[in-house]
């Protein structure tokens, strides 16, 4: 058996409607993955099943919320031992502790290149920093990340399946593994 983590790249199904957390539980239960559990309501999932590819449980549960939901939802899946890494790959170590609002990663789908640094560092202002640690891109924002220019470069478009979540967000995720 294998703990993976999983995150939606929205909870959002149209207007004014949101997916509820517990219902998400149930589209995973469904699925026939076990003892699913959320962080926050932002579709954040940690859950525990047979040892499968990653790209098997993402499409699992593409599949499953499209059934429920009625609406295809990027999904990103990673086994534990995969999250826990991404957790150690912080590449602002001289960051504070009030800094972890403000520090995001864009985890991918499929690995970036380093390539694609010099064309997204030409969106960067006032003090930002991009890194990328084992495919996925971290960002420090000095500043509240809304109100940044870089996140209009941060699309699926330009840099294929991703979804972005705060450090608190990789720390919770990584503190259930372990629970």
């Amino acid at each position: 058996m294998t703990t993976y983590v999983a995150l939606l790249h929205s909870i959002v199904l149209g207007a004014g409607r949101r997916v509820v957390m517990a219902d998400l539980r149930e589209t995973v239960e469904s699925a026939g993955f076990r003892s699913p559990r959320t962080l926050v309501a932002t579709g954040n999932l940690v859950f525990d099943a047979d040892d499968e590819t990653v790209a098997d449980v993402e499409a699992a549960l593409e599949t499953a919320f499209a059934r429920d939901f009625g609406k295809h939802v990027d999904i990103i899946a990673r086994a534990a031992e995969d999250w826990i890494a991404l957790a150690a790959g912080l590449p602002f170590s001289d960051a504070s502790a009030s800094d972890a609002p403000n520090i995001v990663v864009r985890v991918m789908r499929t690995p970036l290149s380093k390539d694609v640094l010099p064309g997204l560092q030409r969106h960067c202002r006032d003090g930002e920093k991009i890194r990328i640690v084992n495919g996925d891109l971290w960002v420090h924002f000095p500043g509240k990340p809304s109100t940044s220019k870089l996140l209009s470069a941060l699309t699926t478009k330009r840099l294929g399946v991703g979804t972005l979540r705060n450090w608190n967000t990789v720390r919770g995720l990584r503190d259930m593994i372990g629970a």
